[in-house]
């Protein structure tokens, strides 16, 4: 049976209460299941932010989008995690990664890790949490190497692919193409075996247009992938077109790699809406 889809955005947080109140209404109101809010140094902090997102709406879920493992003490962490449930009714999603921004770390005065080091912190906290929960935390690992997805696919209720590749030394992202991702969902396959798992990708540009091409063509300039541009036009992470089009594009990237969670950031949270109609 075809899981039906649910629909995420990644918001940056308001320093003005009323704001954040209001853009976390209109995230519902305009068919959203999930209030996402990543972990970033300059960005106010994730959970603070997740208990108003859910004061303030009625019933979607909130969840990190990731939250970055190496910045926590895994048991300390568990603290929050599960004070999350309880102030959230049980809303609250569970998102983790390893980690990937450097200059995130040499701001906050942590030394760099190595990239095993860093899926290690990953691994420690999502044992130590799973081990110590009392009632069902939803879980989402994402990532794109061997060891994370392992780790998601062996663990996780949810699967966070990106169509981005990680630098483990300059700690900078750089896109996959199609095929890549391919092969990466089936990886997940193989590690999972039976496991029923829910696979989320995270959209990272929406473009309202009637010339895919064209549209193509100027992303194509801007981000200069290692493949050619007819590639970039079946990449599920640039999704362009009038919005009908655009949910036709996201059924077939089910078909193709099983994405039924998608995820888009917060400037496209009203463009993809439209989409959102065609689909739920």
């Amino acid at each position: 049976m075809t899981r039906g889809f649910r629909f995420g955005v990644n918001m940056t947080v308001d320093e003005d209460r009323m704001a954040w109140v209001d853009k976390c209404r209109q995230a519902e109101a305009l068919g959203y299941d999930m209030i996402h809010v990543p972990d970033h140094l300059g960005l106010p902090a994730p959970f603070p932010s997740l208990v108003l997102a859910a004061e303030s709406t009625e019933s979607t879920r909130v969840g990190t989008f990731v939250l970055n493992a190496s910045f926590y003490n895994p048991v300390l962490l568990a603290r929050d995690v599960f004070a999350m449930q309880g102030y959230t009714d049980n809303r609250f999603e569970f998102g983790v990664g390893a980690g990937y921004v450097k200059a995130e770390f040499d701001k906050a005065g942590i030394p760099w890790p190595t990239a095993g080091q860093r899926i290690g912190n990953l691994e420690r906290t999502v044992e130590h949490i799973q081990a110590e929960a009392r009632t069902p935390l939803p879980l989402l690992v994402g990532g794109n190497g061997d060891r994370v997805l392992r780790l998601a696919a062996t663990r996780a209720d949810v699967v966070g692919f990106s169509g981005l590749r990680s630098d483990p030394v300059e700690g900078t992202l750089s896109i996959i193409p199609a095929t890549a991702i391919d092969e990466r969902v089936a990886f997940v396959r193989q590690e999972a075996g039976s496991r029923d798992y829910e696979s989320n990708f995270l959209i990272q540009l929406i473009v309202i247009t009637k010339d895919r091409r064209a549209s193509a063509e100027t992303l194509y300039e801007r981000y200069k992938p290692p493949f050619p541009l007819d590639d970039l036009l079946e990449w599920p992470g640039f999704l362009l077109g009038e919005p009908k089009e655009i949910a036709e594009q996201v059924r077939e990237h089910r078909d193709r790699y099983g994405f039924t969670y998608l995820s888009v950031l917060e400037p496209a949270m009203a463009d993809f809406a439209k989409v959102i109609e065609h689909l739920k």
